[in-house]
């Protein structure tokens, strides 16, 4: 028993560290993935996202890039008497498809797009509060194919979220 300890605890680091290595799209194409997207679900472990989940609504992401390869995004989230607009700008990390907030403590990952129809993306939130982890979908239309769905919902238990986490966003109209 004795001599399985340290196997075991080697064993449990060996998972730790995996659980933290977010895979990146290879050559990430930034011109391909700039533009229009709709943000259609999202699995965070943020309490404030936790509370507001149930009311919320898809929203926006507009993306572009800077000739330095920083990413600019822009958000427009639909609220009950008006829109709430926001800008993120994150800072390329050398790592093509990896990005650092410049005004938080964010890492952004693009994980995984097509470009045309979907993307999923990563971010941790580095907070001296509460740090938090969020996933989400993006669309270039605000509809989700089911297949697409079921791919993001498989995923969420492999960033360390849960299920009841999740929410699948309600087309807006705006």
């Amino acid at each position: 028993m004795t001599a399985a300890l340290p196997s075991l605890a080697l064993a449990l680091l060996c998972l730790l560290r995996a659980g933290a290595q977010v895979p990146v799209q290879p050559d990430l194409d930034t011109e391909k993935f700039a533009g229009v997207w709709h943000v259609t679900a999202i699995a965070s472990n943020c309490s404030i996202f936790l509370k507001m989940k149930d009311g919320m609504k898809s929203s926006m992401a507009i993306i572009s890039f800077k000739p330095e390869g920083d990413m600019a995004m822009k958000l427009v989230w639909p609220l009950m008497d008006k829109c709430q607009k926001f800008e993120l700008l994150f800072q390329q990390s050398g790592q093509a498809g990896h990005y650092m907030g410049t005004q938080e403590k964010r890492d952004l990952h693009v994980m995984e797009t097509d470009y045309s129809y979907y993307a999923v993306l990563h971010e941790a939130h580095h907070s001296e509060g509460e740090p938090s982890t969020a996933l989400q979908l993006l669309t270039r239309e605000q509809d989700v194919s089911p297949q697409i769905l079921q791919k993001f919902v498989e995923l969420i238990p492999t960033m360390g979220l849960t299920e009841d986490m999740l929410a699948i966003l309600p087309k807006s109209g705006e």
